[in-house]
């Protein structure tokens, strides 16, 4: 199996990546990344040496470096992680995250339909759906997305999902959950949350620390992806989650547990514009399938706890 990874040397990309080429030796990736701030080759350290790894700098809005990639690579699949993500950078600055998210992902859609790539993997977010009160969104579902990310990752969802219905490009579109695990840049809540405590800095809890979301831990969504390469049929949508529904504060609280900290290091912060309430996904699409997550959320969260206390040489000087 030959793969093209875009945006690998980034937080799902990079674990997806090791995952890949750990469980399945012969397997080939291309990896594509214009290293934003958040792409950092260090999380591939040992990787770069795999004969069957190679690293190519470049932009996904760039046609011209996709087209020279897959002209010279036959490649089996296409698995497009690239994406500005983080919802308060979206809020300061959308145009980033329209360039990337929707314009990008247009421009991979070119491309592959051009080369009749085999597969086409777009992986998305349950922050597409918006926020509900009660109840669980399915993949059919209609799109509510409520920050300029969110908006930005739905429009790149219905273009991928037009790439099939026009020109039967075999799409296939992900939408997971909350991620955490190893490598994750330090401005998302779990490790920025960790590295804050173990710098002896406070911790910034939005609002009341009550809003909803679902964790799944990065080894867990690698495998749904892995498995949906295998089982997935073109043009469907999978939802893909932890089933562990947490508020931000009880989350908090067993960081701090975890680090014999108290609620002293809690800061309660101004809530961030258009806050969603509560993330849900009903997932019973890929259940039936034959996935389901392998992690416990508690042994998850210890073991990213252990990684970035035993990893200072990778997060200081990116929060730096």
């Amino acid at each position: 199996m030959k793969l093209l990874v875009t945006g690998g040397a980034g937080f799902i990309g990079t674990n997806f990546i090791r995952h890949m080429m750990s469980s399945h030796p012969d397997c080939e990736v291309i990896n594509l990344d214009v290293l934003t701030y958040a792409g950092n080759l260090n999380n591939l350290k040992g990787i770069e040496k795999n004969p069957h790894y190679t690293f190519i700098r470049g932009d996904i809005c760039n046609q011209d470096i996709i087209n020279a990639i897959l002209d010279k690579h036959k490649v089996d699949a296409i698995v497009h992680f690239a994406a500005e993500s983080h919802v308060d950078r979206s809020i300061a600055n959308a145009s980033a995250f329209v360039k990337t998210n929707v314009l990008g992902t247009h421009t991979l859609l070119e491309c592959a339909r051009t080369h009749a790539i085999p597969k086409f993997f777009h992986i998305s977010t349950d922050e597409v759906y918006g926020s509900t009160m009660k109840g669980s969104f399915k993949e059919t579902d209609i799109l509510a997305p409520s920050s300029p990310y969110s908006a930005s990752k739905a429009g790149s969802d219905l273009l991928a999902h037009s790439y099939f219905t026009t020109y039967n490009l075999p799409v296939i579109i992900t939408r997971c959950t909350n991620n955490f695990g190893p490598f994750q840049f330090p401005e998302k809540l779990i490790p920025l949350f960790v590295t804050n405590l173990l710098e002896g800095r406070k911790v910034p809890v939005y609002g009341t620390g009550k809003n909803v979301r679902d964790w799944i831990h990065v080894d867990d969504h690698c495998r749904a992806v892995e498995f949906l390469l295998e089982r997935g049929n073109p043009g469907e949508t999978y939802n893909i989650g932890g089933e562990n529904e947490k508020t931000n504060l009880e989350i908090t609280r067993k960081i701090l547990d975890l680090l014999s900290r108290d609620d002293s290091m809690i800061e309660y912060v101004t809530d961030r514009p258009g806050h969603d309430f509560r993330y849900s996904l009903d997932c019973s699409k890929i259940h039936t399938m034959g996935w389901k997550p392998q992690y416990s959320f508690d042994e998850a969260l210890k073991e990213t706890i252990t990684w970035y206390t035993r990893n200072e040489w990778w997060w200081r000087p990116l929060k730096k």
